[in-house]
């Protein structure tokens, strides 16, 4: 079937566009910077788009299997160190997933066969920081800023379901993946050999295997029963301190060299918060009902895989 990512060129859409291409599927990747992708698989096509219209790109959602919305800008910027969340920043992060969202409105509006699904992007952060209890999709949101960006962008291909059209909300955890996403980040002090917990170590880390994420987009895509909210995390959520340790033994260093909190405070501000000193323990309850069968449910066993075959 035809499927259309945007969004398609970051670390979820690329290893997605991937898996698909295996399978025989016609993948659709709309860049704002079609010249510059790398690292899709062969025979995709890569379509431009401004990021906020169906202009040029809309006609292809006629027939399409399935739609995935991955677009939005990054909450931590591109590249190393993160950025932190300056009012223009925070308005960029907000922007983007509102007019990615009215865009993709607009071209199922537009086409006469309307899409199968439509699998629709959003993040755990969804439920605020939180402590130690299981945080299932039927938790409220929470208040703080990316509460508050999550809201808005399941909001913006709402519509859709108006017009007939499935549609799955996938609230993704922390994407464990040597490539990108903040494992690099978190392993650096390993590499060094002065890994550990950071801070008091007690914050969640809701985590997902990379092979994981996509395996969870594809079995939502191909479950015709499967539409609303699903977390996309392990079954097995850890404490940051937890994952320290997961961490060293799946790199063969030590773990039990502390890093204080208040660094990643000072130079990132909220954004630090969010990213390493505050979490939720969510849980993937909707995806296990719907029978989804976890390859990696195992911190240690999901590193050793990434760090051994570098996914």
């Amino acid at each position: 079937m035809r499927v259309i990512i945007t969004g398609g060129t970051g670390l979820i859409g690329k290893a997605l566009a991937n898996s698909l291409a295996k399978d025989g599927h016609e993948i659709i990747v709309l860049s704002r910077n079609p010249n510059k992708t790398s690292g899709l698989p062969a025979g995709a096509r890569v379509e431009h788009w401004d990021g906020r219209t169906a202009n040029g790109w809309g006609h292809l959602a006629d027939g399409a299997g399935a739609l995935v919305n991955l677009a939005g800008e990054s909450i931590a910027g591109e590249g190393f160190p993160p950025k932190r969340w300056t009012p223009e920043r925070r308005q960029r992060i907000r922007d983007s997933r509102i007019n990615a969202g009215q865009a993709v409105v607009e071209a199922v509006k537009a086409a006469a066969n309307k899409p199968g699904v439509l699998i629709q992007a959003s993040a755990v952060g969804h439920y605020g920081p939180r402590g130690a209890e299981d945080i299932t999709e039927q938790h409220p949101a929470g208040s703080d800023f990316l509460a508050d960006v999550t809201q808005t962008w399941e909001a913006s291909t709402e519509a859709v379901e108006q017009m007939g059209v499935r549609r799955a909300i996938i609230r993704t955890g922390i994407v464990l993946s040597t490539k990108g996403g903040v494992l690099p980040m978190l392993s650096l002090p390993f590499k060094l050999f002065v890994g550990g917990k950071i801070g008091s170590g007690d914050q969640q880390m809701p985590w997902i295997h990379i092979d994981d994420e996509v395996a969870a987009i594809q079995y939502l895509m191909n479950t015709p029963s499967a539409s609303g909210v699903y977390n996309l995390t392990a079954p097995e959520p850890l404490s940051n301190a937890q994952l320290a340790t997961a961490l060293g033994r799946a790199m063969g260093r030590p773990s039990f060299f502390p890093t204080p909190g208040f660094p990643f405070k000072l130079a990132f501000g909220e954004l630090g918060d969010v990213l390493l000193l505050k979490g939720q323990r969510a849980v993937p309850a909707r995806l296990q009902e719907a029978g989804f069968q976890f390859h990696y449910p195992e911190a240690e066993g999901a590193l050793k895989d990434l760090f051994a075959n570098r996914k």
